[in-house]
């Protein structure tokens, strides 16, 4: 694949990431990241804004705990978006469950697999209908990071100790959720995105690397599930696992035990740092799959050193091979933090501003743009 091939799977190669997680965080309180940005208000306004840019394709979300209402559904939530998006020319990757589910049915039930796969296929239905094609999708998003923030009680169900239940679940789900699409809509595709990470034991006890590599092969379970690689009982095969999603942030590697960042700031100065294009190659060789980078961002004045980074990254990744189809900019639009909303991470391509009736401007972060200006044409 060279520099300038026009993706396969993609109308873009750079996407934008619309923020749409809807978990009950730690303080028991649901979140509707979707209508908390107003995105459900403006997406006709946020697709054209991004096409504006030279983005032709994004990562969004349907609200499922708002759709399915005991087995009976209400699109009112998303068809307004889903329309949005077929005026404005944006192809989306839509997240089926991104952290939230309905109140009545319990994660851990056969019945949140029944829902589950019902909902899908109904959404595959509804999606076939309004644009034509089959869709592209993501089933369950983030199956390892879910696991591990609920099983710390960050997120609901708050399943302390039962880390490797809950996996196994979200794996079923997603696998469920496959199917059922398929069922309806032959040729659909399916992103499976997960934290991609690095670690290295801490520098006053480098023999002691066990831990570090335990952590570390963690990032592949999920994959491995859905692939029948590892627990073949649950019904995954090596068909069921489509593309990559790796997400992939500064804060991504670091040391195990102690947690210590490994230091990133316009390049790293650690020489534990491992560069994007070899995590990418290291996907690549295990999984033999396409490959997007499905979340990618920073915060504040780093964003744009940030994203020059990724680009010349990615660049060097399919110079040498790596069939990567994308590049998402998640957050596209800012967002809050999900335990305190009155901390803003500052990492859109778009800060949000109050406008005095209550409303969000959609802020245009120049230097940030100009980052993606570049990365446009250096990879398309």
């Amino acid at each position: 694949m060279t520099p300038g091939k026009e993706s396969a799977l993609f109308r873009s190669f750079w996407m934008a990431g619309f923020e749409c997680s809807c978990q009950i965080n730690s303080a028991g309180v649901r979140l509707d990241m979707t209508s908390a940005l107003q995105h459900d208000v403006y997406a006709a306004e946020d697709y054209r804004r991004i096409r504006e840019i030279g983005i032709a394709a994004a990562r969004d979300g349907l609200r499922w705990h708002l759709i399915d209402r005991g087995g009976h559904y209400d699109w009112s939530s998303w068809l307004p978006m889903l329309d949005a998006a077929v005026e404005a020319g944006v192809q989306v990757v839509w997240d089926l469950c991104h952290y939230g589910w309905p109140d009545d049915v319990d994660i851990f039930s056969p019945e949140f697999l029944k829902r589950f796969g019902a909902y899908a296929a109904e959404a595959a239905r509804v999606h076939r209908g309004h644009t034509g094609n089959p869709g592209l999708w993501t089933p369950v998003n983030e199956i390892n990071f879910f696991t591990w923030a609920a099983s710390r009680d960050l997120m609901f169900p708050y399943a302390h100790g039962r880390d490797g239940e809950l996996k196994r679940q979200l794996v079923c789900a997603a696998l469920t959720a496959v199917r059922a699409v398929r069922s309806v809509a032959p040729g659909a595709r399916f992103v499976f995105p997960e934290p991609l990470i690095h670690n290295v034991p801490p520098r006053w006890r480098p023999w002691d690397v066990t831990p570090s590599r335990m952590q570390r092969a963690s990032q592949f379970e999920a994959w491995d599930m859905i692939s029948g690689r590892v627990e073949p009982e649950l019904g995954g095969g090596e068909d069921l696992l489509d593309i990559i999603g790796v997400n992939f942030y500064a804060a991504n590697q670091w040391e195990v035990p102690g947690g210590r960042k490994l230091h990133w700031d316009n390049g790293s100065n650690d020489a534990r740092w491992v560069p994007l294009h070899r995590l990418l190659a290291e996907v690549w060789e295990r999984y033999r799959r396409p490959i997007l980078l499905a979340e990618t961002s920073h915060y504040g004045i780093g964003r744009a050193d940030w994203l020059n980074e990724v680009a010349r990254e990615c660049r060097k990744a399919r110079e040498e091979g790596v069939p990567l189809e994308g590049a998402c900019l998640y957050p596209i639009l800012d967002r809050f933090d999900w335990e305190d909303r009155t901390h803003w991470h500052n990492s859109g391509l778009w800060d949000m501003a109050l406008n005095g009736n209550g409303h969000y401007k959609r802020v245009l972060h120049e230097e940030y743009a100009q980052a993606l200006r570049r990365a446009e044409r250096m990879l398309e």
